[in-house]
């Protein structure tokens, strides 16, 4: 089987976009049935023993992951080239590792090659790669343990996108910080910022999520706006055009929870109702189609979901009775069915297993998935070439496998 390359690119942020696109187009994608597959009977879910570290969430990042346990402690785990497990080191795991400090947090968000975190007392934290300044520390030097972000703000949400991180303050205020080139700030520049600005806008966002070029945002009264790179019309205003301050996205809908990713978004009406829009050539919208959109669809199957997370070309939701689903591009088992085989329309998870979800924390996911189930035990899918699964091995698993013990 063909494996994407071993060292992640940097220079190239259009290829690495592009890439797991080309592969699928290589190697030929199989249709699926129109309509969501029911869960299976599975044998066995690989690596089912329960893990020691009782996880309230996790999130999935481009090659790691990390969790929040439920004393408020972060574990992560995966590729750890440039410190983004936080542990004092650049060395791999393949099972958690405890980052390196003594501040307890209440959430924590997985970005590309960076992590970030709220503390117990609302102070935003980051550690990993900072070559753009997404760690907001107002330096470019990478970290390996976490790193206070500037300006004394307090935050109730954060989330790691590609090169930037934004989160929203307890007071329901849009801060961005990092790579701008695009827009994706939302401050009405294309300046790299190396310590949170506000987004320019009059309006208050109780929740932000940072893609990899782009972000999407809620207001208090549950409207969706987006702003940065949209090439593939992933910011939902029916065009095409890079935004460098807010707008809305289209359509009378009101949404409990956004999530944005590589070149698509996804959000959850307030209704239950699942909603995503962008690039679809993998069928990462789940309507069933190829065909882009620059507005949001109705993901095929009138699921009802709590809320759902974007990844790199698929997309995951867990519905209200608490079944995870998964569509889109699946060649290293991303989308959890025990197959293969892309899906343009949503999937069970195999296994059985009921899982949570947590609005307040994100993932900018490249190939593969976790999630935590409502017994609190942490289980990942997919791609595992840097133990980014936790299962203490780097095989790919096309089913949920449990998140180690911790070293």
């Amino acid at each position: 089987m063909a494996r994407i390359v071993r060292t992640p690119r940097l220079t190239s942020r259009l290829a690495a976009v592009l890439a797991p696109a080309l592969m699928a187009v290589a190697l030929g994608c199989t249709e699926d049935a129109q309509s969501p597959t029911a869960p299976e009977s599975v044998a066995a879910v690989a690596n089912s023993t329960t893990a020691a570290l009782p996880f309230r969430h996790v999130s999935a990042g481009g090659y790691h992951s990390c969790g929040l346990t439920s004393d408020n402690q972060v574990y992560c785990w995966g590729y750890n080239t440039y410190g983004q497990l936080g542990d004092g080191t650049t060395s791999d795991r393949l099972a958690p590792v405890a980052v390196a400090t003594d501040l307890r947090f209440q959430v924590v968000s997985a970005g590309d090659y960076h992590t970030c975190g709220v503390t117990t007392s609302n102070r935003a934290y980051c550690w990993g790669q900072n070559i753009e300044g997404q760690l907001g520390d107002a330096t470019t030097t990478d970290r390996s343990i976490p790193v206070a972000v500037r300006g004394g703000l307090r935050f109730g949400q954060i989330s790691g996108g590609g090169l930037h991180t934004c989160g929203a303050t307890t007071d329901d205020q849009a801060y961005c910080w990092g790579e701008n080139v695009l827009g994706q700030l939302g401050d009405g520049t294309s300046t790299d910022r190396l310590k949170p600005v506000p987004v320019d806008d009059d309006r208050r966002y109780r929740q932000v999520s940072a893609g990899y070029t782009h972000t999407c945002a809620l207001t208090r009264t549950d409207k969706a706006f987006c702003w940065g790179y949209n090439g593939y019309g992933q910011l939902g205003d029916g065009s095409t055009t890079p935004r460098q301050r807010p707008r809305a996205v289209r359509g009378d809908l009101r949404f409990r929870q956004v999530g944005a990713s590589f070149t698509h978004s996804c959000g959850v009406t307030t209704s239950n109702e699942p909603y995503c829009w962008g690039r679809n050539d993998l069928g990462q919208l789940g309507d069933g189609t190829e065909s882009d959109h620059a507005t949001p669809v109705p993901v095929a199957g009138g699921l009802q979901m709590r809320g759902m997370s974007p990844g790199g070309t698929h997309t995951c939701g867990v519905t209200t009775a608490g079944v995870a689903y998964c569509w889109g591009w699946n060649f290293y088992g991303e989308v959890g069915d025990g197959t293969t085989t892309l899906r343009r329309t949503p999937v069970a998870v195999a296994g059985g297993l009921l899982f949570r979800f947590s609005p307040g924390s994100s993932s900018l996911s490249g190939v593969h998935s976790c999630g935590v189930t409502t017994d609190d035990v942490a289980y990942c899918w997919g791609y595992n070439f840097y133990g980014q699964l936790g299962d203490g091995s780097t095989t790919d698993r096309s089913t949920p496998s449990a998140v180690a013990d911790p070293l």
